[in-house]
């Protein structure tokens, strides 16, 4: 029992177990992930601006609403097209000898994950003015406004980025335009996708899907969409909603109203269909549009169903369309070159 009579051996011999444990738990595993794990091929280095953006994103503390992790279970597929691995974030490396880069991987989602906004949203528009204000774009947002990345001029330089806002968000005779920070903020944030994975290298799976309820419902827009189980207006709310508007009337230099467009209102849904897929891009005076039917890999009852919800609200009267009109266009559309 001297053992444990001499304090010198007991503290000893403990400081040396928690060595050991430190070096097993922590230390051995880490050198094994870096040396194992590499970035992936396609992965792209981040840019100058998207680097000062990065040191940006966390110090205004973003890292403390949002996620850069996509899990694997079947409710984390909004905000990637796979799981997240270890080689997506092998490029990471240390600042300098005494501090290590941030994973930026978060701890809760009271905003939502951004491992592929970049995809989902990479419209540098929308991005600068959801920055300013993000109740312009989603009345319902919590997220903090960041107005000191903004200066209001009253004759921008050519050089400047105008952002356009509301009447009632900006000071009268003034504009709005994006600093160097928000610039490089948006630079980062536009930065953030998945790489593909190289070959045929299969994705991990998403676990514990949950099988979909069909509803009924009286609503317009599900009457409008009878031929499908989908959700027009559900889904018009999370993929079109944040940049047209609840209303379809958009926001004015910004993004183009739905309610009243000869687009929408077009007999021939081959225009639309295209851009819900492609993306677009024609019009000066807005923002552009991101591919969202391919970015968020929507199927043909999906993209029918948002298209027919557009068509028949806000005053729209428009013939629906059908499934099987959507899955033509779309082939063709995959037929055609990438431009």
């Amino acid at each position: 029992m001297d053992f444990f009579d001499n304090h010198n051996k007991l503290f000893g011999a403990a400081f040396l177990l928690f060595i050991g444990l430190t070096a097993f738990v922590a230390v051995l595993p880490a050198i094994d992930n870096e040396q194992n794990n590499a970035p992936l091929p396609s992965a792209v280095p981040l840019s100058e601006a998207a680097i000062r953006g990065k040191a940006l994103y966390v110090s205004n503390g973003c890292v403390a609403c949002h996620t850069q992790q996509v899990r694997n279970v079947d409710m984390d597929k909004v905000w990637g097209q796979r799981p997240g691995l270890a080689a997506d974030y092998a490029s990471n490396r240390r600042t300098d000898f005494w501090r290590n880069t941030a994973t930026l991987m978060g701890t809760e989602r009271t905003g939502p994950d951004l491992t592929s906004i970049g995809s989902r949203q990479p419209s540098r528009e929308w991005n600068l003015v959801h920055l300013y204000n993000p109740r312009i774009v989603i009345k319902q947002s919590i997220m903090p406004a960041y107005p000191w990345l903004f200066e209001s001029k009253s004759e921008p330089a050519k050089e400047d980025v105008v952002v356009n806002v509301p009447d009632a968000f900006q000071r009268q005779g003034m504009t709005l335009v994006a600093t160097q920070d928000a610039l490089d903020l948006v630079a980062y944030l536009q930065s953030l996708k998945q790489a593909e994975l190289p070959g045929a290298t299969g994705a991990p799976a998403f676990l514990y899907a949950k099988d979909e309820q069909k509803t009924e419902s009286t609503d317009q827009s599900m009457q409008a969409n009878s031929e499908t189980s989908e959700n027009g207006q559900m889904l018009y709310a999370t993929h079109c909603q944040a940049c047209h508007q609840e209303n379809g009337e958009g926001l004015k230099g910004a993004f183009p109203p739905l309610k009243g467009s000869t687009v929408v209102l077009d007999k021939d849904p081959s225009l639309i269909v295209n851009i819900v897929m492609r993306g677009y891009d024609a019009r000066q005076e807005y923002g552009a549009m991101p591919a969202v039917g391919a970015n968020a890999d929507l199927s043909p009852e999906q993209i029918a169903a948002i298209i027919n919800h557009e068509r028949s609200s806000w005053g729209n009267n428009a013939p629906n369309v059908t499934v099987q009109q959507v899955e033509q266009i779309v082939q063709k559309i995959k037929e055609m070159p990438v431009q």
